[in-house]
């Protein structure tokens, strides 16, 4: 029989195609369930803030009565404007192992770009730089981060074979945390602080933190303005972000730097991993997922996501990134902590790389964004 593609319009639906990669990976070691009701409410327009500036299209693929594949069509209007770009987007592509149920999918998406009058498919890529980006090319036997996708390795393949070329690649390092105090790094960071013009920042409480979170994430959008597929960060999206994540962040784990004004000049926040607590509830919170994430959240957790982590691109200079680092790795090494694990980062961003320069490391994942001509 062959494939028959139709649009999501009803919650039912919206729920089929939220849970299917469950089903798709339910044997897979490897793979992360999302959560559900986050997934869910990104794309439902009166959740997700990022509708003000975004069209999607969500798409289920069906053979023989049962779904084997979904796919999101993702107008950005933002980033058009901001790049000066005629594209739309693609994301949330999964699908079995079969040439005629990934082409129709794309292909959905591409017939309702051109009907718009678009010229460009990209993809996969969100929402924003806080969403899922890039298709896993390499690290298919390495367990995703809470916050990434995992997928198949057949998928570039199929990629390839549809006439999609790279755009860009993103890569992780998962970096081992030392037993002791790095001297390099704390002789940066202390010769930074002793100048006088910073002080450092950390939080014992999550209504402190909620003060600063705006303005720490502006800094992050700021840093990160430069990259590719970013959009600027709307106050609206900024408070979802905050409202949704700020919970689960290990405050022994989060760190400023200021100026003397009081403006904050860096920002990090790193996660005990949720990966392992995620695959055990299976993407539900409840009734026992929220007992597993409560667990995992611990400082005894052995193994921290970063989650943001940016600097002022005009301190990046300053020895600021040595304030930081050296704050968040003491918590680390007092903790006990053994691996963190970076999210995905441009490959062309040397300024992040650099930051991990002074430890052990893996690259151990890369993802990928395609494109092509509509």
């Amino acid at each position: 029989m062959s494939v028959i593609i139709k649009e999501v319009v009803t919650k039912k639906d919206l729920l089929k195609w939220v849970r299917f990669p469950n089903e798709l990976y339910k044997e897979n070691e490897y793979f992360v369930p999302f959560l559900e009701n986050d997934e869910v409410n990104t794309f439902t327009k009166e959740k997700n803030p990022s509708y003000e500036f975004c069209e999607t299209k969500l798409f289920l693929a069906f053979k023989d009565e049962k779904i084997v594949g979904r796919i999101a069509g993702l107008i950005n209007h933002a980033y058009n404007k901001k790049w000066k770009q005629n594209a739309i987007r693609y994301t949330r592509f999964d699908f079995i192992d079969d040439n005629e149920v990934s082409e129709k999918l794309l292909s959905a998406v591409v017939e309702w770009g051109k009907e718009r009058g678009y010229s460009e498919v990209m993809g996969p890529i969100g929402f924003n730089d806080t969403d899922h980006q890039g298709m896993l090319i390499e690290g298919f036997d390495q367990l995703n981060m809470s916050i990434t996708f995992y997928n198949f390795p057949y998928y570039a393949d199929h990629m390839e074979r549809l006439g999609l070329t790279k755009a860009a690649d993103w890569i992780e390092f998962k970096i081992k945390c030392p037993t002791e105090v790095d001297t390099r790094i704390e002789r940066l960071a202390r010769h930074a602080l002793e100048r006088g013009e910073y002080v450092t920042v950390t939080y014992t409480d999550r209504k402190a933190l909620y003060k600063d979170a705006f303005e720490a994430l502006q800094v992050i959008d700021e840093a990160e303005s430069i990259l590719f597929g970013t959009v600027p960060l709307t106050p609206a999206v900024i408070k979802y972000l905050i409202d949704n994540y700020i919970s689960m962040v290990n405050l022994d784990y989060v760190c400023a730097v200021k100026d003397t004004e009081g403006r904050i000049v860096a920002f990090g926040a790193m996660v005990p991993s949720l990966a392992k607590a995620f695959k055990k509830a299976n993407g539900k919170m409840f009734p026992f997922g929220i007992a597993h994430m409560l667990k995992a959240l611990k400082s005894s957790n052995d193994t921290l996501e970063m989650f943001l982590v940016a600097v002022d691109p005009e301190y990046q200079m300053f020895g600021v990134p040595a304030i930081l680092m050296d704050t968040l790795l003491r918590k680390c090494i007092e903790n006990k902590v053994e691996y963190c694990e970076t999210g995905p980062m441009l490959e062309t961003n040397k300024a992040v790389h650099g930051m991990w320069r002074y430890f052990e490391k893996e690259q151990h994942k890369r993802r990928r964004c395609y494109c092509k001509a509509i």
